[in-house]
């Protein structure tokens, strides 16, 4: 009886430690607050807009760096750069196409065991290379994250705020709010599925959509590196304005670089 229960166990335990790497490699891969540089394409293709037969588009070149605690700032800290290049309806003629707003954070982690948690500055430059693609403003505000990780997988939110301050005045105030609901569960050999939909609040014009996403991924090991790639549609399940997204098609590569 002995023998039956070590043979059982040594054929179990390589196969539970396969499913906690690739847990471990999933979750590194999706957590935002992942403290490993990495870099993001992701793409925002949103074919069904209410009120219009417009479509949009946003391809996210996106950059993530970690720096260690310091004299001057004893936490780590997770710079975040954003490069939205954006497809939008042209009010002349068409669709324009070029660089948005780009956007970046600097996330403090004030928490790194159990539930990690950090919050920091962000600001949004109006870089954008037409009317329609941007605000026009300079915009500065907080975000916050919360995350919880387990073999599991991963739940938290990102909460992002910001207001503008400055830019051109012929164009409107910017005063918005984000909730970015994370849910990742694991699955064997580094699949996962997925919801991460961003409930998007306009505070100066009284709008706001809220997506519900379900989707699937898979990450994976490369050399030192982690390679993630992952489909989520996304669906709005309640709105309040004119012109916003009804169905979104979420797809990204994600890229983990190893020390």
């Amino acid at each position: 009886m002995s023998r039956k229960v070590l043979l059982l166990a040594t054929t179990l335990l390589p196969a539970a430690g396969a499913l906690a790497d690739n847990a471990e490699t999933a979750n590194k891969s999706n957590n935002p607050l992942s403290l490993a540089p990495g870099l993001n394409l992701q793409d925002y293709y949103t074919p069904s807009l209410y009120d219009t037969n417009a479509h949009t588009n946003d391809a996210l070149l996106r950059g993530a760096l970690p720096m260690a605690a310091n004299d001057v700032i004893p936490v780590p800290q997770l710079l975040r750069v954003t490069l939205p290049i954006s497809t939008r309806p042209d009010p002349r003629n068409g669709y324009s196409t070029g660089m948005g707003d780009l956007n970046l954070f600097d996330i403090f982690l004030l928490k790194t065991e159990g539930v990690q948690l950090g919050i920091g500055p962000q600001l949004t430059a109006p870089t954008a290379e037409q009317d329609e693609l941007g605000t026009g403003k300079w915009q500065a505000g907080l975000a916050a994250v919360a995350i919880d990780a387990s073999p599991r997988g991963l739940l938290g939110a990102l909460v992002q705020y910001q207001s503008s301050f400055a830019g051109d005045h012929d164009r409107e105030h910017v005063e918005t709010a984000t909730l970015q609901p994370f849910f990742m569960h694991n699955l064997p050999k580094g699949w996962y599925l997925r919801s991460t939909g961003i409930w998007t609040f306009d505070l100066k014009n009284d709008t706001h959509y809220i997506p519900i996403g379900f989707g699937g991924g898979k990450a994976w090991k490369s050399g030192s590196n982690i390679l993630n790639a992952f489909l989520e549609p996304q669906w709005t399940v309640a709105r309040k304005g004119d012109g916003l997204p009804q169905f979104t098609l979420f797809a990204g590569i994600n890229v983990t670089f190893g020390k």
